[in-house]
């Protein structure tokens, strides 16, 4: 038997990374940002847009938000970047002009994301990193 659980819960830093965008200068636009392909509902925790004056356009990403608080770094790592592919995925279809990150504590960003195996991710499969300082509620690192 299948069943339909929802919204999933919001990540412990949902409030911080919202503000941190906003500071940014982000509009923040879904939240959450809705996604369906087939009959599978999916929901990335932020959508978000800026006006981009010299360009007279708007850049426009999704954000999924995760902690990394388990025990298991690499646990937290698997579990991120297979949401993170399938987000990506289904945007690319939905929504090709939405850029899709992964925002992450900016000491997630220092050890995993800075370690081989993080620099393997970025590069080939192409992740996209928001590193965010939780206590100041600001974003330090973008890793396009």
């Amino acid at each position: 038997m299948r069943y339909n659980q929802g919204m999933p819960a919001r990540d412990i830093y949902h409030a911080v990374v919202r503000n941190a965008l906003i500071k940014d200068g982000w509009t923040i636009t879904q939240d959450p940002l809705p996604l369906k392909w087939g009959k599978k509902d999916m929901f990335v925790d932020l959508g978000a847009e800026r006006l981009l004056a010299a360009e007279k356009g708007e850049q426009k990403i999704a954000v999924e938000i995760k902690s990394f608080r388990s025990i298991s770094e690499m646990k937290d790592l698997e579990q991120a970047v297979g949401q993170f592919l399938i987000y990506r995925s289904v945007l690319a279809q939905r929504e090709p002009n939405r850029v899709l990150y992964l925002a992450v504590p900016q000491d997630v960003v220092e050890d995993v994301f800075q370690e081989p195996l993080g620099q393997l991710l970025i590069g080939s499969a192409a992740i996209r990193v928001i590193g965010f300082e939780p206590t100041r509620e600001e974003v330090v690192t973008w890793i396009p």
